[in-house]
């Protein structure tokens, strides 16, 4: 599969991945300058880290969050908590323009009144990965999960109720949201291992926001 950056046939508009799962591409593309520019405020309040699983395995991923409740794991488990546990301090605030933009996104996949409490900040450089997993430590379920993807292009991996079901392969490329939900919303999903290269805003490295209703 080849991800050009800058192809002039770069995919547009709104592909269906699953009955209640879209991507919208290019969605974020008017906002992507100043997600940039508010990402690096939030790293100065709440720096990246490579989590640990219960398990012990090192996140490949670097991980920090932003809202009213962020995502954790360590030998404790998977949650929420409102406070930063390398910090001490609540989760910075969310902004406004980050809660918008998914908003707006759910709106267009169909899912209206999305309001989100939890964004969950990705960093994968070349290699990094994330394997199938579902999202289920949110307390209703009837909301969506909104993915924006910034930087190096990567490909998700959207698979069934089981772990055992065979994934289906989707290239998502700089400014692309994903939106699952629905019918959809506990499918076990992934990131394969991010290919090398350098893009043009970011560098060497892929951001994915995660925007949940997890309170």
């Amino acid at each position: 599969m080849n991800f050009d950056l800058f192809a002039d046939d770069t995919p547009k508009g709104r592909e269906t991945i699953g009955p209640s799962a879209v991507v919208l591409r290019g969605f974020a593309l008017p906002e992507a300058q100043s997600c940039l520019a508010l990402l690096k405020q939030l790293q100065a309040a709440a720096p990246l880290r490579h989590m640990s699983t219960p398990g012990g395995y090192r996140m490949s991923a670097a991980m920090t969050c932003c809202g009213a409740l962020g995502w954790i794991t360590d030998q404790h488990g998977y949650r929420y908590t409102t406070v930063d546990p390398l910090t001490g301090q609540a989760w910075p605030t969310m902004p406004d323009a980050w809660r918008i933009l998914a908003r707006e996104a759910a709106a267009q996949a169909g899912f209206a009144s999305f309001e989100p409490d939890a964004c969950l900040i990705n960093r994968y450089v070349p290699g990094a990965k994330m394997s199938l997993h579902q999202d289920k430590d949110e307390r209703d379920h009837r909301w969506p999960v909104v993915s924006v993807s910034l930087g190096l292009p990567a490909v998700f991996q959207f698979g069934g109720l089981k772990r055992s079901d065979k994934p289906l392969r989707v290239p998502l490329f700089h400014g692309d949201v994903l939106v699952w939900g629905g019918a959809d919303r506990l499918r076990f999903h992934g990131i394969l291992p991010v290919a090398e290269g350098e893009h043009p805003l970011l560098g060497a490295q892929r951001i994915n926001l995660t925007f949940r209703k997890a309170g």
